[in-house]
C-alpha cells in the first residue's frame, strides 16, 4: 500500500494544517498517572496549535466545567499555573484550594505553582464535562 501524498501531491501539505481546537468530552482521569498522560498529551496537541497559529498569549487549556461555567489554564514563564476562575464558576473555588491547598485570591485569577497542576486536575476531574485548547485568553485581572 502507498501513501496517500502520491496520489495527491499537496495532501501532505493540506494535512499538516490543523484545524481549529475542538472542545473535546471529559475522560474521567483516576490516577496521577492518567493525569501526568493527559498533560504530557495536551501539551503535545498545544504545541502543535501554536506552531501553526500566531498566539496572542493566554495560550494553554479551557476547561468546562459540569454546569457549563468556564475556568481556563495556562503555565507563565516560571511553570506556574495561572487560572482564571470565571464568575460562573466561582463555586469550584473551594474544589481548587482542597486540591492544591491554596487560598483564593481576591480576583477571579489565581497563581497556583506548578507543582499543583497534577493536584489541580485531579481535585477538578469529576466537575469537568469537556475541554478545549485555548490559543488567546485576556485574563480578566493582571494582578493575583
Amino acid at each position: 500500500m502507498h501513501a496517500p501524498e502520491a496520489d495527491f501531491p499537496d495532501a501532505a501539505a493540506t494535512s499538516a494544517v490543523r484545524p481549529p481546537p475542538q472542545d473535546r468530552p471529559w475522560k474521567d482521569l483516576s490516577t496521577i498517572a492518567d493525569v501526568e498522560q493527559w498533560i504530557v498529551e495536551y501539551d503535545q496537541d498545544l504545541q502543535r496549535h501554536l506552531s501553526q497559529h500566531q498566539a496572542s498569549g493566554g495560550h494553554g487549556i479551557c476547561f468546562t466545567l459540569v454546569d457549563s461555567s468556564e475556568i481556563y489554564l495556562h503555565t507563565n514563564g516560571d511553570g506556574d499555573v495561572v487560572l482564571d476562575v470565571t464568575p460562573d464558576a466561582a463555586w469550584a473555588a473551594p474544589v481548587i484550594t482542597a486540591a492544591t491547598g491554596a487560598t483564593a485570591p481576591l480576583t477571579q485569577v489565581w497563581l497556583l505553582p506548578g507543582d499543583a497542576l497534577t493536584q489541580l486536575v485531579l481535585g477538578l476531574n469529576s466537575l469537568i464535562a469537556r475541554s478545549r485548547i485555548v490559543l488567546s485568553h485576556q485574563f480578566r485581572a493582571r494582578k493575583y
